[in-house]
């Protein structure tokens, strides 16, 4: 396995009545108990988050947390790092570590020193973070603002946890819990971030929402073509004739979240240019004589989070890093997940997303490029720009996507994640991670 991934695995490691059958087990698990079809979000949400049969809903264990802040400034390099990871993993048997826990306190520092760097400090600090693992991030970042922030920022802030696991709930709660002044500050909400009626009423103050490794887990939908020009059609999961066996049914695009994406990505090719028509054309030729079936996944949880995010906190600032891109995907489909479980110390990745029944982890790479253009559609942007009227509609979201490496280096402390002969693992090993920082720029009516 790539030292690029290390972050979430060990680095040792047609028409309506068209359908694939699929594993049989997957009613049985529980996940799908259910006699309707559904959605390939539904499929990927329950896996991920069922409260009896979810990933992440049985137990906090997948998240890793150490036991102390690794030292590498004694650490040889590479090799040297690469065998101590492999000691934590063994010792803490469980699925990951995020980039958060591996470079305490040093990958939280340099978050909280951005938003120190560009945060009104006239109002209270308030700070949100979807999906917060085991609390490392929200302990951090409370206690560099006790360390290094004005007393009134830190006495004064709020940070909020969503979080829709228990477990990992009263995990954070633990964690923060360390430093005893830091828990009148924090709040864990136990609640599905996406639900609009969770965040009330519109908050129009300035505040910041941390989404750190959470773009991946979001739940996607699945469309499908038989060949490079026909419609795309949705995938749904359905049982046959009331049996335990099911299939892989697609339908006509119909569901408002899948059509909106769609339309996002431009993947409507009944709105294409000429020239993308002619393109089209040639395709159809091509596809007659070598028909190939497409594939795509579409980030439907993450339009439906970053509508209901602008809806509730229109003034957010919006910090966010991911995965830009997954090795060794064998699931088909543009912005495939992976799909990978851990038995007995040992990883495996699977070829079947269908495979994914409570004890796999699903994650998919974020294309960055997309989330702007969702992040602008959701502000309310893309609107502007197709009735500009008479003067030219100014954009509500400042936005700039950064290498983690060269947000590291902007904000954070790189030396001390180096190793004695110059390798740094926070900034070599993390090739396949960016950040995107989104702020509104204030040009709302």
């Amino acid at each position: 396995m790539a030292p690029a991934f290390s972050a979430r695995i060990p680095a040792l490691r047609c028409g309506a009545l068209c359908a694939r059958w699929v594993p049989a087990a997957l009613f049985s698990s529980g996940i799908l108990a259910g006699e309707k079809p559904i959605l390939v979000r539904d499929f990927v949400r329950s896996a991920l988050y069922d409260p009896n049969h979810g990933y992440f809903s049985k137990r906090a264990g997948p998240v890793g947390v150490l036991d102390a802040s690794i030292r590498f400034n004694q650490l040889e390099g590479r090799s040297a790092y690469m065998q101590h990871l492999d000691k934590l993993y063994k010792k803490h048997d469980i699925a990951w570590f995020t980039p958060v826990e591996l470079f305490k306190p040093w990958y939280a520092y340099a978050i909280a020193a951005s938003i120190l760097r560009t945060a009104n400090l006239s109002v209270p600090l308030k700070i949100y973070e979807i999906g917060g693992g085991s609390g490392t991030c929200a302990k951090c970042i409370l206690d560099y603002m006790m360390l290094n922030a004005p007393p009134k920022v830190y006495n004064d802030m709020k940070y909020i946890s969503v979080e829709i696991s228990s477990s990992l709930a009263e995990k954070q709660l633990e964690t923060v819990g360390e430093v005893q002044s830091h828990l009148s500050k924090f709040t864990v909400e136990r609640r599905d971030a996406t639900n609009r009626s969770g965040w009330g009423r519109k908050d129009p103050r300035p505040c910041w929402v941390l989404m750190l490794e959470v773009l991946d887990n979001l739940p996607h939908d699945l469309v499908y073509s038989p060949d490079q020009v026909s419609p795309w059609m949705e995938v749904w999961i359905e049982k046959i004739n009331g049996s335990s066996q099911a299939s892989e049914v697609y339908k006509p695009l119909q569901d408002p979240l899948i059509s909106r994406c769609v339309e996002i990505i431009g993947m409507n090719e009944g709105k294409a240019s000429v020239s993308e028509k002619l393109a089209f054309a040639a395709k159809g030729i091509l596809s007659k004589v070598f028909p190939k079936p497409r594939r795509a996944w579409l980030p439907t949880g993450c339009l439906k989070l970053m509508d209901t995010l602008h809806q509730a906190l229109p003034s957010m600032s919006l910090i966010a890093s991911d995965f830009s891109y997954l090795p060794d995907v064998s699931i088909p489909g543009d912005r495939a997940p992976l799909v990978s479980s851990k038995k007995d110390g040992k990883t495996s990745d699977h070829r079947n997303y269908l495979d994914a029944q409570g004890d796999a982890d699903i994650f998919f790479p974020t294309d960055f490029r997309l989330l702007e253009q969702i992040d602008h559609h959701c502000s309310g942007f893309s609107k502007e720009q197709k009735n500009p009227g008479a003067f030219k509609p100014v954009k509500k979201r400042r936005t700039i996507i950064l290498d983690s490496a060269a947000f590291m280096e902007e904000f954070g402390l790189p030396l001390k994640t180096r190793t004695k002969d110059g390798y740094n693992p926070l900034l070599d090993d993390f090739k396949n991670t960016r950040f995107y920082l989104s702020v509104p720029t204030h040009n709302s009516k």
